[in-house]
């Protein structure tokens, strides 16, 4: 049976989608069957995969209604391997229309249970409120990964998250963890920076990725054109982050599912005919690129961040 992992932080602005579209394309690339479900009404997963918003469609609304099947909402997506519940604005209304109804905490975690053999991994994306939304993807989920900024507000955001958490394992779902931290829109050159990844890394232990995700221009770009990073740009320092980020999943949970752990895996992906000769090769390039042998960027990539990546402001202070 499928990993569910939950993208989830009630703080909005953190990269939940941009982490949920392009680590459920990483894990695709890896040759693992993955599935996306948008579970914000905002649908930016779904659109930032290239789907145009369509009230008809069958929905992540739908599952939760009980009025289709994740069967029929399935969508398949240009990566061989990947797959998309979309989601719709109507969503919003199913905070209010699920009130009443018996065993609502449930209705995500029973409408995926036939599709979950299916994948290998199953990643959702979560909408930033500790909302019954929030409270079905977490139910549903396994694990949770929580993705922040290197800020001072986050470290205050994510007590409430933990506190969400404790109370589900203790009335809803006792086997849901945490799959752990990721930083993203991370700038290693501040203080502050780096300050917050020691204060996690003391809380959370390993449960802190070792992957960080950089500010990256092509991240913010690439679901302009709908496609993930991975195919829009493989050797941006932000595809290859994500990269990274779903090999260190996939290595903690080898063992039990059998899944492919080296960075090579992300090289042999069945690209669908879209996907150019210079993208293949490119897959290549950033597989050697995350091998442990291989953990720092080559002068190439460092050439390239001066061009791709924001730098912070220059009077920022040092000290703080």
């Amino acid at each position: 049976m499928g990993r569910v992992i939950a993208v989830a932080n009630q703080k909005g602005g953190v990269g939940k989608t941009t982490t949920a579209i392009n680590l459920a394309a990483s894990f695709a690339a890896a040759e693992v069957n993955t599935l996306l479900v948008d579970c914000d009404p905002q649908s930016n997963a779904t659109s930032g995969l290239g789907f145009v918003k369509d009230p008809e469609r069958v929905s992540s609304y739908h599952l939760l209604m009980g009025a289709a099947s994740a069967e029929e909402a399935l969508l398949k997506t240009e990566l061989d391997q990947l797959w998309l519940i979309p989601s719709h604005k109507n969503l919003i209304g199913a905070n209010l229309e699920l009130v009443d109804a018996d065993a609502r905490e449930y209705r995500m975690r029973e409408a995926l249970a036939p599709v979950r053999d299916r994948f290998q991994f199953v990643v959702l994306d979560c909408p930033p409120a500790l909302d019954l939304l929030t409270l079905n993807a977490l139910v549903a989920a396994d694990t949770v990964l929580i993705p922040m900024q290197g800020e001072y507000f986050a470290l205050e955001g994510i007590s409430e998250l933990l506190d969400t958490i404790e109370r589900i394992r203790a009335g809803l779902n006792p086997e849901l963890g945490i799959e752990g931290v990721v930083l993203t829109m991370f700038d290693e050159r501040t203080n502050l920076s780096q300050q917050v990844k020691n204060e996690l890394k003391n809380y959370f232990g390993e449960k802190l990725c070792g992957t960080t995700v950089p500010r990256n221009i092509r991240l913010a770009e690439a679901p302009s054109h709908g496609k993930a990073a991975l195919m829009y740009d493989p050797r941006s320092k932000g595809a290859e982050s994500y990269i990274r980020l779903a090999k260190e999943i996939i290595e903690r949970q080898a063992s039990g599912f059998g899944l492919p752990a080296s960075g090579e895996a992300l090289a042999r992906a069945e690209l669908t005919p879209e996907i150019t000769e210079e993208h293949r090769e490119a897959a290549v390039e950033v597989a050697a690129a995350v091998a442990p042998a291989e953990g720092i960027a080559t002068e190439e990539h460092r050439s390239e961040a001066g061009v791709e990546e924001i730098p912070g402001p220059a009077e920022m202070d040092k000290s703080a």
